[in-house]
């Protein structure tokens, strides 16, 4: 889509949709410049002041309602997905909607999906890139797996370049959730070391820096681990972690005693253990990390 050299200035600028316009995608919007006119979806009325405020043109849409994305048909020429699918079920009712919606207006340049990591499931330890097969063993992974197969569809419909990341445990110590310090003053345990699986990590920036990346860059139908260069078991980052923020270290138990005592929430995210290669993220997005392990990314200001 050429928008009219005709039209007024603000008719000219590129048009970038972000669906779910959270913590990560406010990080994009930072990256943003003039020439870019950002619009995002919100389903709370009570944010739209605060979107203007940052320079977004507010779309006040509630993806769970039938027909509520057919207004996004056409909007914009790249679209950036951050918003999850919803909490129940094995199917991303959310992307599939939005799919729908941009399959009856002109072609997009671009569609950009933040997907997980846990969609490879429990690879006990091995090193994963992203020609290993999915096997999702929760519904919040199955839930993924069928977003990511929504976009793709698009691609085979439509002709749009996609761009799926693949992401891990997101941390910063100014993102809402984002920091340990919680979780270490409430002394949860962790596993003993014969137990613990590996995990892997993100800095919020870092993530943000490649979904714009991703966004601009000629780059298309392909998958990326957005990771960094860490291979760290889970307890060691949370003692990290807690050398860091001046906190006592977690307690270390064993996964008989985890069973019993935690919830299964979490024992979901700790029955899986994979290590991630970044290849593609540097050589083919060309994303030089900020933050390549929580050592520096747990002391960013």
């Amino acid at each position: 889509m050429t928008p009219s050299p005709s039209r007024p200035m603000r008719f000219r600028r590129a048009r970038v949709l972000v669906v779910g316009l959270g913590d990560v995608g406010q990080r994009v919007v930072q990256r943003m410049n003039r020439r870019v006119r950002v619009l995002a979806t919100t389903s709370q009325p009570e944010r739209v002041a605060a979107l203007r405020a940052m320079g977004v043109t507010p779309l006040v849409i509630n993806l769970d309602q039938p027909g509520a994305c057919q207004r996004l048909a056409g909007l914009s020429e790249r679209a950036l997905v951050l918003v999850p699918p919803p909490a129940q079920g094995v199917a991303d009712t959310r992307s599939a909607a939005l799919v729908a919606a941009w399959r009856r207006g002109p072609p997009c340049a671009k569609v950009v999906y933040v997907s997980t990591t846990g969609v490879y499931g429990n690879c006990q330890g091995a090193w994963v890139d992203e020609t290993r097969a999915v096997a999702p063993a929760t519904p919040r992974a199955h839930r993924r797996v069928n977003a990511e197969q929504h976009v793709r569809a698009l691609g085979r419909a439509a002709g749009t370049p996609w761009v799926v990341l693949r992401v891990p445990g997101i941390y910063a110590l100014d993102r809402l959730g984002g920091s340990p310090a919680a979780r270490l003053q409430r002394g949860t345990p962790v596993l003993q070391a014969s137990d613990d699986g590996y995990t892997n990590h993100i800095h919020a920036t870092d993530l943000a820096r490649a979904c714009w990346r991703a966004t601009w860059q000629p780059l298309g139908w392909r998958t990326l681990n957005v990771c960094d260069d860490s291979s760290w078991r889970m307890g060691e980052y949370f003692d990290y972690a807690a050398t860091v923020l001046g906190l006592p270290q977690p307690p270390r138990i064993t996964w008989a005693e985890a069973e019993q005592t935690l919830p299964e929430a979490m024992l979901s995210f700790m029955r899986e253990s994979r290590r991630l290669r970044n290849t593609r993220l540097k050589r083919e997005l060309k994303l030089s990390l900020r933050y390549p392990t929580p050592l520096e990314g747990l002391r960013a200001p």
